[in-house]
Order: C-alpha cells, then sequence, then structure tokens
C-alpha cells in the first residue's frame, strides 16, 4: 500500500492568468458542529496561487449548520440544522460575494430529525433534505427571492438492516440526482438500499416511477458521486468501507464492483469525490487509520484500481478538491483543523502541504 507521495511529485500549476484570477477569488465555505452563539459556518478566501486560506467572516445563529449546498449562481447557500427531533431545521441564506458574507433569510423546520445532507433540484426549484434519524427525507419549495417555502412533504421510509447496532431503522444519509435529473436517489444507510424517485413538478415524489438498487448486507451507503457522462455513479459505503460502483443507463442503477477504501472494519467511511478530470477517486475514512483511500479510475469500464493511501487529522469527513485539482482540502472534526494537501494530477497521491486551518468541528467544505 501506497502512504501518500513523497517522492517526485509534479506540482500543479494553473494554466492561465485568468484561472489564477479566477481561483484566487474563490471563497471557502466552512459548516461545523456548533450552537447558535457560535460561528457555525465561516467563509475564507481562498488563494489558488499559494494554497492558502484566509478568514473572512462568519455566520451565528443556527444551531449544528452541519451541511450546505450552494445554488448555481453562488448568491444563495442552503443549510441543515443537524438537531435531533423537532428542532430539525432547513435554513436559506444570502451570499454577497463583494464582501464574503453570510446572511440568513429564513427557516423552515424539516419535520424529520437529524438532517445531515441538503440539495437543491436541477432547476433549483426544491430544496430536498435527508433526515438521518427520521429516516426521510423532506422537500421545500423555493419561493422567488430563494428563501424556502412551507414543507411539501415529509418521505417516511421503513425496515432494517442485519447489523443491529447501526441497522435498526432507515437512516437517510445523502440525497443526488442523476446528471440527466430524471430521479431522485436517496441513500439508506439503515436497510442497505438506494431508494429511487422522480420528483414531480409540485415536488411531490411519483411513486410509480420508483425502485430501490439493492446492496451487499451491512454495507451502510452514505454519499456518493457520478462521472462527468453521467454513466457511473461512486458510492461510499459507512459500514462495509467499501466503495460500490454503479454503472447508470437512463433507467436503472447497477452495481457493477465492490472494492474496499477501508480495510480495518472500523465502519467509519464518509465521503468520496472524483478528481476533476475523473481519472482518480478519492474516499475518507474515520474511526481507525484516519484517511483518504485513493483510486485509479478506467473512464471508459468505470471500474477503480486502489493506488494509495494517505493519512490525515482525526476524524476526516467531508473534503473538497480545488477546481482546478492542484490542492484536497479534508475537515478533519476532532483535530479542529482542515487540512490541505498538493495533489499530483499524474499519480493522484497527495502531499500535505502544512497550511492547515484550525477551526472548531469543521464537517463541510464547499467553494463559492
Amino acid at each position: 500500500m501506497i502512504i501518500g507521495c513523497i517522492g517526485a511529485l509534479m506540482l500543479c500549476a494553473c494554466t492561465s492568468m485568468k484561472q489564477k484570477e479566477t481561483m484566487e477569488k474563490m471563497y471557502l465555505m466552512v459548516g461545523s458542529y456548533a450552537t447558535p452563539e457560535e460561528e457555525g459556518i465561516k467563509v475564507y478566501a481562498w488563494d489558488g496561487e499559494k494554497g492558502k486560506a484566509a478568514y473572512v467572516s462568519g455566520l451565528k445563529g443556527i444551531s449544528n449548520p452541519s451541511y450546505q449546498v450552494v445554488s448555481a449562481d453562488g448568491k444563495r447557500v442552503y443549510s441543515v440544522g443537524e438537531d435531533d427531533g423537532l428542532t430539525s431545521t432547513a435554513h436559506a441564506l444570502s451570499f454577497d460575494k463583494s464582501q464574503g458574507r453570510l446572511a440568513l433569510m429564513n427557516t423552515q423546520l424539516t419535520q424529520g430529525g437529524a438532517p445531515c445532507y441538503i440539495n437543491l433540484t436541477p432547476h433549483e426549484d426544491y430544496v430536498v433534505t435527508a433526515n438521518y434519524m427520521g429516516g426521510s427525507i423532506s422537500v421545500f419549495p423555493l419561493e422567488a427571492s430563494g428563501r424556502l417555502g412551507e414543507n411539501v412533504n415529509t418521505f417516511a421510509f421503513k425496515g432494517k438492516g442485519v447489523l443491529k447496532e447501526r441497522q435498526s431503522q432507515p437512516h437517510l444519509h445523502c440525497v443526488e440526482f442523476t446528471l440527466d435529473g430524471k430521479f431522485l436517489l436517496a441513500n439508506d444507510l439503515g436497510t442497505d438500499k438506494i431508494h429511487v424517485f422522480s420528483l414531480k413538478s409540485n415536488g411531490q415524489l411519483d411513486k410509480e416511477n420508483t425502485f430501490d438498487v439493492e446492496l451487499e448486507p451491512g454495507s451502510g451507503p452514505r454519499h456518493l458521486c457520478f462521472s462527468k457522462d453521467g454513466r457511473f455513479a461512486y458510492l461510499i459505503n459507512e459500514l462495509s468501507g467499501k466503495v460500490t460502483t454503479l454503472f447508470y443507463n437512463g433507467q436503472n442503477l447497477t452495481p457493477i464492483q465492490y472494492i474496499e477504501a477501508n480495510t480495518l472494519e472500523a465502519r467509519g467511511s464518509a465521503d468520496i469525490h472524483l478528481s476533476p478530470d475523473g481519472k482518480f477517486l478519492y474516499a475518507s475514512n474515520r474511526l481507525k487509520a484516519d484517511g483518504i483511500a485513493i483510486f485509479s479510475v478506467d473512464t471508459q469500464t468505470g471500474l477503480l484500481t486502489k493506488i494509495g493511501y494517505q493519512l490525515t487529522g482525526i476524524h476526516p469527513r467531508n473534503f473538497i478538491m480545488t477546481p482546478d485539482g492542484c490542492f484536497l482540502l479534508v475537515a478533519c472534526r476532532d483535530d479542529n483543523l482542515i487540512q490541505i494537501f498538493k495533489r499530483n494530477k499524474e499519480t493522484g497521491l497527495l502531499v500535505d502541504t502544512g497550511k492547515n486551518i484550525e477551526t472548531s468541528k469543521p464537517v463541510c467544505l464547499k467553494f463559492i
């Protein structure tokens, strides 16, 4: 097993002055576990040339803003409030790009406990949350101003998995859309299924156009991402520590490969992302040998080959790559820092730059 890349690293550089200018103007948004009295969401200015971030602003007033999604124009942000029970919330925020500041527009209850993931529909007319303890998904309409309308519906699921201590009920962990916009995928850690639905124009789920993708017992599906052409989905399974490669043909989603990201039965795998060029896949693992598993991707068949493993700080949850693919940033929740790794575009391997961002309990990273 290759641990990181310490040898000859091909330094990646921005290819034009225009790209440098774009990178220098980017913001890094960090969601965290926090009380309403703390700055639960922070904004940093990202310097793409130096690979550094500088604090700009922070937003108070949200309890446990652990996951965010950004609108296509970068002017709106939607965040969960990952509390349990009746205090679980979704929030609409505006973002001032000139000042790098967030402002709360409004809040709605999710009616499902511990919302841990939030997403926009392809036309950005609805917001959808995955409610972990509620075992459900909630759908909110968006007003013209970007504010959250009243909850359209909360759809709860039933069932359990083979691991009694972790799968005694449904646990929705992620909601993503196929790239063609036809289906909403809801990853259910508690039942080892991906629930696949069509979403009607009125925000209701089309229950006649639905199916489940059955995964290996004890998998615990968590996050997934799609290849650029939309043919392949890559799913990180929290409990088995495996990545599942799935083939999508516009009508069905079929598992074609299981490959280990974590070999220690830690049951803490977390996040997954493809490199911008689609040639490498990364998956984070927690609880034992905390780090990032690295895979090469056969872009024709979609199949993966494990090529390395980069150790990180404690409890790496969400991570993100810069759009140019030069850097990979990891939110290490229990070390209270964000690690910045230099990424070799040719090998896919990582080197720690040592330019950590110190911040309390970071768990979500987004570029604006």
